[in-house]
């Protein structure tokens, strides 16, 4: 940022073309307000010309007239130079901090009436005061101290010589022990002086400040703002540290009150810092952190009553000079700079004292070294205005906010008076508190690092003071009583505490939860801890969010589920109180609840479906049936207890379901009414062999019986919607769901005979493989995915190859049946009623078998996959023929086709023993040459169409 100043003149400069009344600029701050060495030679070169003879004085051309005017332009010229010098090192007082070095130390003491107080807790003046002053200078000072104390009465009336009053300091003859002076009638500023002593310092200081009132004025009201600013600077800095030093890691906490409390600009993001780098962060730019303040500005309001006329007062009105780019801290000092600097002489320059304070003194502080040459240096320190008491406007940060009056530690938050925070200008505060016909005073303390007044509630051990308390802050602002904010208080008492009804189910063990307490009044809370289910006490974290409201986060992460007991200490009372409650196990996630138009049968998806016990759906009631797993959710089958109420419900419509689980929790889940399932009935079915001549010798009763190397065609009508679409699919499975095909338009398994018929195609072996079997159902699939009702289609059975039965003439001796896959026949009977059956071996993997004789109608079997049914073998007997004796020494034994482990008694008992028949007839071999095939019968025939 630059500016020019622009100066008429009607010299001429050596290098330019002169024209009478020209404007000249002149660069006079370049680039961020700092005065470099390119821009002071060229201010430098630019003033030469105004101070060159351009013609000499001792020309003879020249009239006496002239050269006084040039003498005059030289000196003007001159001045004007060595202001913008003293202007620019003003403007550079912003950084780095002024006021660094340590001054003199002053005692004053302001005694008004019969009272009499140091002057840090004065925060003004008034007329009739009496001031006692006495600078503390050390025992060795060589240099010789003129103190002078001057009163002011406004920046356009000159204040009378009377009002001048000095003390020399350094005269111990007469036993000089301070000034004491009184403030007269129509004062309104005082200043004092700190003058190196010489002749005349008096009265050239006393002409000074008469000549120029109106600058002192300015120069005591800006040391009087500094002041103030740096004491609540100098208290923000010292907490910092003080923190830094004992506890970094309560900077976060305290940091935020501390601004508030001192009205601090509050870096945000040092906070966001490591601890060990937020404090640096938090005193950075130290003398832009202080905010506007109107109480401090307001005690020491403007006396300037008109305008003052020099170039530094009207300057220090810019917005570039004050308050646009610079705190007020900043400005007020550079305010003070540039109006003292105008006092510059060659005997005298004033600099500016800040008057810090410290117990029952000032310490003053210096941005200047002390000069004993010429000039000499003389200090200036402002005291308090004389004015009307400004008391602190102080207030509540929150009103509505109730404290209990017993609580340990009570601390009532304040803000919009700093000052009550960084001097000590109120003093003897206190909380009234009344209650019925009780009345207490309990001491404050103001404590920025807490944010508020620090309460000594100890007066009120064995008071009670209960509900309806009355509160105001009183205290002394100066020599002036004040009534400060009033805040809502509670005494401690015994009342019922309640969970929230919307936490009433709240805690599960393995994680930490949040629950809240309600009572009456919950202020006086000072602790709250719970015992877990081994009386274990742990510590609950709490905080108050409402008057009448706790909230209480419990660690329940290691916990167990079962009962807990919530501890809640009153402050006041000395038994706490215990608080039932119960840790729950964890729920799962329930997610929705889906139920079809015209279905009494919904869904329920989400985890843990184990929990649920019931689900009310708009006052329905269902009960938990099925549970099965799709997409890593679990899938809830709930079926309506009042099955024509729960098909009422229309597409579209939203339901309000409430599910029960059975730790007696309930939680709402959000549920809707999908469109009808799509639905087709079955009308007619087929069942054609795949390989006609691979007979099984097996003639099937059931014709829901559907053998795996057959195929089947199945014949449906469309239902809802009342047409078949292209789209459409239907979906086959096992009971179990293990095995499962698609049949489609698209790949040939499915087609339509018109809109509404559609015929389907099955080959179960081709789909499902050599292990699938039992029941097979179906079910509709639309073409937005949406899922019909399982029906049932058929059962599916594995058959045996049946090859031969062959029986001895003797009815008595079991016959011998061959073939392959016998461990598919559960078991074999000669008559249908299954009088005397023959249980076959788990898994027995032999090629002959052998089974009782036959009645008149032939052998029967049951079949592994469908032991329900009974089937008839077709097969021809084929007799034995009868043996020939033969001895025992010529007898060649043969190997068993199936040896059974001895390991199964009860197989053993049961199961035919193949190894040796019961009549002592020969043991069944292995065929080397198989007979030839019987003629088998056909297979079931084709199902009739069904209407």
């Amino acid at each position: 940022m630059g500016y020019r100043a622009r100066f008429a003149t009607k010299h001429k400069p050596p290098d330019r073309e002169w024209q009478p009344g020209r404007l000249v600029s002149i660069p006079i701050i370049s680039g961020g307000w700092k005065f470099s060495a390119n821009s002071f030679r060229q201010t430098a070169s630019n003033f030469l010309w105004l101070s060159a003879d351009v013609v000499p004085l001792g020309n003879p051309s020249r009239s006496g007239v002239d050269k006084i005017r040039s003498m005059v332009s030289r000196f003007t010229a001159l001045r004007l130079f060595a202001f913008f010098l003293g202007f620019t090192s003003t403007l550079a007082l912003a950084d780095p901090a002024p006021f660094d070095l340590s001054g003199p130390k002053l005692e004053v003491k302001v005694t008004r009436g019969d009272q009499t107080l140091p002057i840090t807790q004065v925060p003004n003046l008034a007329a009739g005061d009496t001031l006692w002053i006495h600078p503390d200078f050390p025992p060795g000072q060589a240099a010789h101290y003129l103190l002078i104390a001057a009163f002011l009465r406004g920046s356009t009336n000159p204040p009378p010589e009377n009002w001048f009053f000095k003390d020399e300091t350094w005269d111990k003859k007469h036993g000089s022990d301070g000034l004491t002076v009184t403030v007269p009638e129509g004062a309104q500023q005082v200043l004092l002086f700190l003058a190196p002593a010489t002749n005349g310092d008096f009265k050239t200081l006393i002409n000074a400040v008469r000549g120029r009132p109106g600058a002192f004025v300015r120069a005591s009201q800006d040391l009087n703002q500094a002041s103030l600013d740096r004491t609540r600077l100098e208290t923000y800095l010292d907490a910092v540290r003080r923190i830094n030093s004992t506890d970094p890691a309560k900077l976060k906490e305290v940091s935020p009150l501390l601004a508030r409390s001192l009205s601090i600009q509050l870096n945000k993001d040092c906070l966001e810092k490591d601890v060990e780098e937020q404090a640096s962060c938090l005193v950075q730019k130290q003398d832009s952190l202080i905010l506007n303040d109107g109480h401090s500005m307001s005690i020491v309001g403007a006396l300037t009553s008109g305008p003052a006329g020099d170039l530094t007062l009207q300057a220090s009105y810019t917005p570039q000079m004050n308050f646009g780019y610079y705190s007020p801290y900043i400005a007020s000092i550079m305010d003070i700079a540039r109006i003292l600097d105008s006092f510059h002489t060659a005997e005298y320059q004033y600099i500016p004292a800040l008057a810090s304070q410290h117990e029952n003194a000032l310490e003053l502080k210096l941005n200047t070294p002390p000069s004993f040459h010429n000039p000499k240096s003389v200090l200036v320190v402002a005291l308090p205005a004389v004015e009307a008491a400004q008391p602190p406007p102080l207030h509540p940060v929150d009103e509505k906010q109730v404290f209990c009056a017993e609580k340990t530690a009570l601390v009532l938050p304040v803000d919009g008076a700093p000052l009550v925070f960084s001097t000590a200008y109120a003093r003897d505060m206190v909380l009234h508190l009344e209650a019925g016909d009780k009345k207490v005073d309990l001491p404050l303390r103001a404590d920025a690092m807490k944010g508020g007044f620090v309460v000594d509630n100890k007066p009120l051990d064995g008071v009670n003071l209960g509900s309806g308390v009355k509160s105001s802050v009183t205290g002394v602002w100066g020599f002036k009583p004040f009534q400060g904010p009033a805040f809502q208080l509670q005494g401690a008492r015994e009342q019922k505490w309640q969970i929230a009804p919307a936490d009433q189910n709240a805690l599960v063990a393995g994680r930490d939860d949040t629950l809240h307490l309600q009572a009456d009044d919950a202020s006086c809370v000072d602790s709250i801890q719970f015992k877990d289910s081994q009386g274990k006490e742990l510590k609950a974290d709490w905080k108050l969010v409402k008057p009448d409201q706790v909230e209480v986060k419990l660690p329940l992460k290691d916990a167990q589920p079962g009962s807990l007991t919530l501890v809640v200490k009153q402050a006041g009372l000395p038994k706490p109180e215990e608080i039932p409650l119960h840790a729950l196990a964890e729920e799962g996630h329930l997610e929705t609840f889906t139920l079809h138009a015209g279905d009494h049968e919904g869904q329920l998806k989400g985890s843990r479906m184990d929990e649920v016990a019931s689900i009310s759906v708009n006052g329905i009631l269902f009960e938990p049936g099925r549970l099965s797993s799709d997409q890593g959710s679990d899938i809830l089958l709930l079926e309506a207890k009042d099955e024509k109420a729960a098909t009422a419900f229309t597409a579209g419509e939203k339901l309000k379901a409430t599910v029960t689980l059975h730790d007696g929790r309930t939680v709402d889940v959000s549920g809707t009414v999908d469109p009808a399932r799509p639905k087709a009935s079955l009308i007619g079915k087929n069942i054609e062999a795949n390989a006609p001549g691979a007979a099984t010798n097996i003639q099937l009763t059931d014709q829901d019986e559907l053998p795996q190397n057959s195929k089947l065609t199945f014949s449906l009508k469309a239902q809802s919607p009342d047409s078949f679409s292209r789209e459409e699919k239907i979906e086959v499975a096992t009971q179990d769901g293990s095995y499962s095909t698609m049949l489609s338009m698209g790949d040939g398994t499915l087609t339509l005979q018109d809109a509404k018929t559609s015929l389907a195609t099955l080959n179960p072996a081709k789909a499902f493989g050599a292990s699938a079997f039992g029941p097979l159902r179906f079910r509709l699939i639309d073409a937005s995915g949406a899922k019909g009702d399982w029906q049932p289609l058929a059962t599916l059975v594995r058959l045996p190859n049946l090859k031969d039965l062959k029986c001895p003439a003797t009815p008595d001796q079991p016959c011998m049946l061959t073939g392959s896959d016998l461990f598919l026949v559960d078991s074999v009977s000669g008559d249908a009623q299954f009088s005397h059956p023959v249980q076959v071996p788990d898994g027995f993997p032999g090629s002959a078998l052998p089974v009782p004789h036959p009645d008149g109608n032939g052998l029967y079997v049951k079949l592994r996959d469908d032991p329900s049914v009974v089937n008839q073998v077709t097969l021809e007997v084929q007799p034995l023929p009868v043996p020939k004796a033969q001895s025992a020494s010529s007898h060649t034994p043969q190997r068993p086709s199936y040896v059974r482990p001895a390991s199964n008694p009860a197989q053993d008992a049961t199961a035919p023993n193949p190894q040796a028949p019961p009549s002592g007839g020969p043991a069944p071999t292995a065929a080397s040459t198989p007979p030839a095939p019987a003629t088998a019968s056909p297979s079931a025939a084709p199902d009739s169409p069904q209407p």
